[in-house]
């Protein structure tokens, strides 16, 4: 996994080249391509076609019938706002990582019994940012997590240098990529 997830919100098919190419010129060879927009399937088929060395996976899936149509599409890995049992099973059934969004003993506990021991802390700033992940992962050292919400060039390292974090994810590495290298 990379330690950087860029959050990709696709609205029109025709951005995604533009998108991916933005983020490999800038290093980064990982996205998350939400199931926010209605060509978010055809989006991670697109840019899995084009960019085959780039891990490609499916953001705010949040039932079964979006994750079968992201793993149809070619998503690398599914990532969920919160934790979907059927989502869970699907992902296990089909040997896809499912990183869904926990930020309660309860949900963590839950995402253990299934088998799941990454799991993105969303919204990171709404739930105590480094300060909150911290004391949910005292209990838990088994759990990595992958903070996305508030995270952002002031606090990016700080996060990543937490011996828990599995990766860090945003929208503002699109938001750079694009004002960097887009033509």
């Amino acid at each position: 996994m990379d330690k950087l997830i860029p959050v990709v919100v696709i609205k029109d098919i025709n951005d995604t080249r533009k998108i991916m190419q933005a983020l490999k010129k800038s290093g980064i060879n990982c996205a998350e391509i939400t199931f926010r927009t209605p060509c978010a399937a055809e989006a991670i088929c697109l840019a899995k076609t084009e960019y085959p060395d780039m891990d490609i996976g499916a953001g705010t899936v949040i039932n079964e019938e979006q994750c079968f149509r992201a793993i149809d599409a070619g998503a690398a890995f599914i990532v969920s706002p919160g934790l979907s049992k059927e989502v869970a099973a699907v992902c296990a059934a089909r040997n896809i990582p499912y990183y869904p969004g926990c930020v309660t003993p309860t949900e963590i506990m839950t995402a253990l019994s299934l088998g799941i021991t990454t799991v993105k802390f969303f919204p990171a700033n709404i739930y105590g940012g480094l300060k909150g992940l911290k004391a949910l992962a005292a209990p838990f050292p088994q759990v990595k997590f992958i903070p996305t919400g508030g995270i952002n060039r002031d606090n990016l390292e700080e996060f990543l240098a937490c011996d828990n974090v599995a990766a860090v994810g945003g929208t503002f590495f699109v938001e750079e990529a694009l004002s960097k290298w887009a033509e």
